[in-house]
């Protein structure tokens, strides 16, 4: 039976949701089977009951010494991986989101790739949800669990009105939705930041100048397992030789006639590659997976390449992390 609209949404809309929801599930189809790993290597980081303590067979580090103060004999608790997570995604929606001059936008892979980590995430039956930065706002979407659900949220996303607000006000960065994520979904999971690091300067390619969202997803990736998702753009990693154009800073609005010379593409480029480095570093700092999608590529190949090589590294990771010592 085909799903009903969304009440409020364009059916034009919904149809195109359909379609990339189809298209995501039929070329991930197969990927991932059976339960996630846990988040931690080893048997697990959730308590399970307390039991006596075997001499010779437990090891000491699970030693339960409230249990064991009250009950005067030595007690261990056990501990059992991870099986029923939430994930939220943070999405940057901001107006650099926007840009796109190939066949998708920014906006578009941004919110494919959403869709394709919470399709991953909702066909184990985890409960997923959102928080959007929006023209300078943190907007959160509940966590739920099911198609109808992951429906719903593409197209609350899909309907958020596209431009930066009120040009010059103040309104909430990166880090501050990176906090905002933390401090208010606490329980461990799955956190997938999307986003373009425009913010990122080029200086922060060293610790010595961290990029301003450095701290908060460092912060994040400590206690959930951690996902960046890149969003590039190639043309802002290079300019076209077309001579004098107009060009509009999506943040601002402000706008500034640029002749192309050679000279200035290869100081654009050269800039670009900078940042784009700046990026990388300050990921790698964070300790987080880093996923690159790019506007002018097929960004679903890119994502089932990238979860495959991420169950292959966990896979070997568990096979050859050393037994605790009895």
């Amino acid at each position: 039976m085909p799903e009903r609209p969304s009440p409020g949404l364009d059916p034009r809309m919904h149809t195109a949701l359909h379609r990339l929801d189809l298209r995501i599930v039929r070329r991930l189809e197969g990927l991932l089977h059976g339960e996630h790993l846990g988040l931690r290597a080893g048997p697990g980081s959730e308590s399970a009951e307390a039991r006596p303590y075997q001499p010779g067979q437990d090891d000491v580090r699970l030693m339960d010494w409230s249990v064991t103060a009250r009950t005067t004999q030595p007690h261990v608790r056990d501990l059992v991986a991870d099986r029923e997570l939430e994930a939220w995604t943070l999405l940057d929606l901001s107006a650099s989101m926007d840009f796109g001059t190939a066949e998708e936008g920014k906006r578009d892979v941004a919110i494919g790739a959403m869709a394709a980590v919470t399709v991953l995430t909702q066909r184990v039956g985890d409960r997923f949800g959102a928080h959007f930065l929006h023209r300078g706002r943190i907007r959160r979407w509940p966590a739920r669990s099911g198609k109808a659900a992951l429906m719903s949220l593409l197209a609350t996303v899909a309907a958020a009105p596209a431009g930066g607000g009120d040009a010059g006000s103040a309104g909430a960065t990166l880090a501050e939705a990176l906090e905002d994520l933390a401090r208010t979904r606490s329980r461990r999971g799955l956190r997938v930041v999307v986003s373009d690091f425009l913010d990122t300067p080029p200086e922060a390619v060293s610790a010595a100048s961290p990029a301003p969202w450095e701290r908060a997803l460092r912060s994040l990736g400590t206690r959930h397992q951690t996902l960046a998702v890149e969003i590039v753009d190639p043309r802002e990693l290079d300019l076209p030789d077309i001579g004098l154009v107009t060009m509009q800073d999506p943040e601002s609005g402000r706008t500034r006639d640029v002749r192309l010379t050679p000279q200035l593409r290869d100081d654009y480029r050269q800039a670009a590659r900078n940042q784009r480095a700046a990026v990388r570093a300050a990921l790698r700092r964070c300790g987080v997976p880093h996923l690159l999608l790019r506007t002018d590529r097929d960004w679903i190949t890119d994502v089932a390449r990238f979860v495959v090589e991420q169950r292959r590294t966990a896979h070997r990771l568990s096979r050859h992390t050393p037994a605790i010592p009895r």
